[in-house]
């Protein structure tokens, strides 16, 4: 029972971690987004809104997944993506120290708070607060069961054996550390439990020095792990960071094992003494690190180079059958298959937008832009397969399955024409004339594109399961839009009455992403149509009734 507790309390650990994170990146991710992307101070501006966004996100995995994806589109490069991670390690292990400290007594007042927003309140932006109070609520309950669930153990007589073991070989204690870390892809939930575990007296500080210095090195190989199905150059942002942090980690443990540490400098008690080592780790790095970024974007560079076979060369995969042409059912599936890569594609080409409108690289550019050419063609392929498909003898039901398939496909390829020839032709633009958006008004489309890159994702759910529910859900956004788009026009009439230069000159750039923006969100809303109409939750007409004239 007594592990039983503990395993509880741990999972309640990581899964409020994540829980604010969440919270975090859904009210605010596009205003983190553009504090990454607009840092200016080179390398320490980069490490300082690095460590900034590791409080904000409490991980520093986050941002390093964040600043993989702007290398993966062009937007940021590498050794200022390594700088915010290098930031980030510290701003992970500053928010280790807030939540050190005795706050039980916030716990009331947080689930208060965070329930009332999360269940009372309509707004997106409130019920994600709430999520985050919440969150912050669960994690110092989190950590007060571990306490009490600890509490038995200093009478085991197995658990002395174990920590002193640890104690005498620091080398297994930093491994062990570190792979668990990975396995909890979380080193400030890890850290919290040896901090947690160290201060109930049940872990030596000859052990939990080096198994602190192994969370660290644990938490670089989370981020390496999470971006392993990325393009090369994303890849090396982690893999330098995981690089630093070894080698640190490394260094500190040899020092750790030659030298006694002062822990009397470092707090009162045993908690406090490792929190604060930590903390000091990780400062040190990023004053010994940083000026060596440069150094570590090179040698990445030598260890992982980049392919130097096109991306054109990938060849062109297709889930369309003909074997199945005469047999109905196999053909729609085969068919379905296929519509589901196209709008996977469509998401590929979508996801990287705003960031190409704010960077206006022209490769990254042009390589989004020639992904439209497999959306058309995969849309002429299933025109022309459920084409032929009519052509034998079909239900009704099968037919009307037929065109709706055929109508998606169509409204996919749609996006695609929007992406490559609206957007991404504003992009240039933008960066051909060197214009530059309002904070407002950069904010404002930041937020309506992730909402639209939220419903494509529902979109394609939509597509897969067939369910009402979400159906219904995914319909109700195109109304939710609407209001967006309204509000951000009349944001921006304001703006413009204000005077506001930036404003003024990329009025008409901004009203024509808006309004793209808000047509490939309709477009993704027809998916859901058709399950609509078929369960009777679709109006013929928005139309109100006319009122008969009276003589």
């Amino acid at each position: 029972m007594i592990l039983f507790h503990l395993a509880a309390a741990v999972m309640l650990l990581l899964w409020a971690v994540r829980m604010v994170r969440t919270g975090v990146e859904r009210a605010h991710g596009p205003a983190l987004k553009s504090a990454l992307r607009g840092a200016r101070g080179g390398q320490p501006g980069m490490a300082l809104v690095g460590t900034a966004l590791a409080v904000v996100l409490q991980s520093s995995t986050a941002v390093g997944l964040l600043a993989a994806g702007f290398a993966a589109s062009g937007i940021l490069g590498i050794a200022a993506g390594l700088a915010a991670m290098i930031g980030a390690d510290l701003g992970s292990a500053l928010v280790v120290k807030v939540l050190s400290y005795d706050l039980s007594e916030l716990v009331p007042m947080l689930i208060l708070a965070g329930t009332v927003l999360f269940l009372k309140l309509e707004s997106r932006a409130a019920r994600q607060w709430g999520r985050i109070l919440l969150g912050v609520a669960f994690i110092l309950m989190s950590l007060a069961m571990i306490s009490e669930a600890t509490e038995p153990l200093r009478e085991s007589s197995m658990l002395p054996v174990v920590a002193g073991y640890l104690a005498g070989d620091p080398l297994t204690a930093f491994a062990v550390a570190a792979l668990l870390a990975w396995a909890v892809h979380s080193s400030v939930a890890t850290v919290l439990i040896f901090v947690s575990f160290a201060g109930s007296g049940l872990l030596p500080m000859e052990a939990a020095l080096p198994m602190v210095l192994g969370a660290n090195l644990g938490g670089g190989l989370v981020g390496v792990w999470l971006t392993r199905a990325m393009p090369l150059p994303a890849r090396r942002i982690p893999l330098g960071n995981l690089i630093v942090r070894g080698v640190g980690a490394a260094l500190a443990l040899l020092a750790v094992i030659a030298v006694p540490v002062p822990l009397e400098r470092l707090g009162a008690g045993a908690g406090q003494q490792l929190v604060n080592f930590h903390v000091l780790f990780n400062a040190a790095l990023v004053l010994l690190a940083l000026p060596l970024v440069g150094v570590v974007d090179r040698l990445t560079a030598r260890l992982w180079p980049e392919p130097m076979a096109p991306d054109a060369a990938k060849p062109f995969i297709s889930a369309l059958d003909g074997k199945t042409a005469a047999t109905p059912a196999l053909a729609l599936a085969s068919a379905k298959r296929e519509l589901l890569h196209m709008g996977e594609t469509v998401e590929l080409m979508f996801r990287p937008v705003m960031d190409l409108i704010e960077g206006g690289d022209k490769s990254a550019i042009a390589r989004i832009r020639a992904t439209d050419d497999e959306i058309n063609r995969r849309h002429t392929d299933i025109k022309m397969f459920i084409a032929g498909m009519n052509r034998g003898t079909l239900s009704k039901d099968e037919a009307r399955r037929g065109l709706e398939l055929s109508a998606t496909a169509t409204d996919f390829e749609y996006i695609g024409d929007l992406i490559a020839k609206t957007l991404l032709t504003l992009a240039e633009e933008k960066a051909r004339k060197r214009l530059r958006f309002s904070a407002e008004g950069w904010l404002e489309m930041n937020r309506l594109h992730a909402r639209v890159e939220a419903n494509l994702q529902l979109a394609m759910n939509v597509l897969v399961s067939g369910d009402l529910a979400s159906a219904r859900t995914l319909a109700a956004e195109k109304e939710v839009m609407r209001r967006l788009e309204r509000e951000s026009h009349d944001k921006h009439l304001a703006r413009l009455q204000s005077g506001q230069a930036e404003s003024i000159e990329t009025s008409d750039m901004h009203l024509e992403i808006v309004r793209a923006l808000k047509e490939i969100n309709s477009l993704l809303v027809k998916t859901a149509y058709p399950i609509l109409k078929e369960c009777g939750h679709l109006l013929e007409s928005r139309l109100a009734p006319a009122e008969r004239e009276t003589a």
